[in-house]
């Protein structure tokens, strides 16, 4: 079941602090007055596909826009800095991202998975990696006992995301991180931080190798781009997806990263802002006679509201909730929406809905979907800046009418 019970405001709730230069970071980070080599205030788009070197093999600091690029660079420099790392690296999209950490793995690696993420890497693992000679087992990091009976010789990596999408499960970031790192410590965790962003989650700081993100969805904010990256600390991991990047040629256009660097700027504000949205959108969803269940971290009967609070400063915009199997069709319910926009995605100013059986979940085995609660009338959610109350009358007369 969801959660049943109403919330207080969310600034009042006991969550970690936000990092004190985030704002700030997120304005200047990557382009401060100590590296400004223009007097521009914005940066500038650095367009040019090749350099001119002095003497052979000898250059600058770019010779090829595909190996490096001056827009790209600062953005990775704001990105690492806005999660507290060393290295950030932008790729084309969230799944070139993910691409460039499986790219770490070799020939007889095992990869740990949990089995609630997005639907696109289920497909992209279950289609791709087994070709590769990597062998991955799916678990549940709600349960880690067996978390760690599923260790083995061979595991190098272990991925997940948290809050899960579109379950919006909490797992628990320490604990998997120090029980992979006991186990071996070389095994690289990777989290996908794209619900919750920099702002209100630093999995770094948490004991984890890797952070992707799909920078398509809250980082930009205006569902404009479609972009990834990889921060990390380690330095040979950071040569490593460095050259996956040239290599691949997986890179952002320097004016999409231009976007990305201006999007963060106004990151704080938006994550502030769907946050309380979001709530008072899943308090009246709890209320609402055809809704059976309502998942939202934020919510303090939400099974892991307590663990979000350790780790978290806050949750998104992104929820979910399930109407009654004999209260209406979901189907209906998105067909008579007028407000949110029956769309994938989610992190950009207009509201979305979406049911993921449907669609970002169609590829993942029905027997999987249905353990998660993933039904044909699960629906989620992804709040975005309009007035809170017109997004509440809409989903009134929407399941008034569904």
């Amino acid at each position: 079941m969801g959660d049943l019970k109403s919330s207080s405001d969310p600034q009042n709730l006991d969550w970690l602090p936000v990092e004190k230069q985030f704002a700030t970071l997120a304005v200047h980070g990557g382009y401060g007055k100590d590296n400004k080599n223009l007097s521009s205030i914005v940066p500038p788009i650095t367009m040019s596909a090749t350099y001119e070197i002095d003497v052979p093999a000898v250059h600058r600091g770019y010779d090829y826009g595909r190996t490096d690029n001056l827009s790209r660079k600062i953005l990775e420099q704001k990105l690492a800095a806005l999660d507290g790392a060393k290295h950030g690296i932008c790729y084309s999209s969230g799944l070139a991202a993910f691409s460039a950490c499986l790219y770490l793995l070799k020939n007889g690696d095992n990869l740990l998975c949990s089995n609630d993420i997005y639907g696109g890497s289920v497909k992209h693992i279950m289609d791709s990696i087994s070709r590769l000679g990597i062998t991955v087992d799916f678990v549940d990091f709600d349960d880690l006992e067996g978390y760690k009976k599923a260790l083995k010789p061979e595991t190098k990596m272990v991925f997940l995301e948290t809050p899960a999408n579109p379950t919006l499960r909490v797992f628990d970031l320490v604990k998997i991180s120090k029980i992979a790192h006991d186990f071996n410590k070389d095994v690289l965790v990777v989290v996908d931080n794209t619900c919750l962003t920099s702002y209100f989650q630093r999995p770094l700081s948490l004991g984890c190798d890797l952070v992707h993100y799909s920078l398509t969805k809250y980082a930009n904010g205006h569902a404009d781009v479609i972009m990834g990256a990889v921060i990390t600390n380690d330095d040979s991991l950071k040569d490593r997806l460095k050259f996956y990047q040239n290599m691949t040629g997986a890179i952002p256009s320097p004016f999409d990263c231009y976007l990305v660097t201006r999007g963060l700027k106004t990151l704080p504000i938006r994550m502030k802002a769907v946050m309380e949205s979001s709530l008072k959108v899943a308090e009246f969803l709890i209320e609402h006679p055809k809704v059976d269940a309502v998942f939202h971290p934020a919510l303090p009967s939400h099974r892991g509201h307590e663990l979000a609070k350790k780790q978290c400063s806050g949750h998104s915009g992104l929820m979910s909730f399930r109407i009654k199997d004999d209260a209406g069709s979901a189907i209906e319910f998105l067909r008579e929406l007028k407000l949110f926009q029956n769309a994938g995605s989610f992190g950009g100013c207009e509201s979305l809905a979406e049911l993921p059986a449907f669609f970002t979940h169609l590829g993942v085995p029905k027997e999987t979907r249905l353990l998660l609660g993933i039904t044909d009338n699960f629906v989620r959610l992804a709040v975005g800046l309009e007035s809170t109350e017109d997004l509440i009358e809409d989903l009134a007369q929407a399941l008034k009418k569904c």
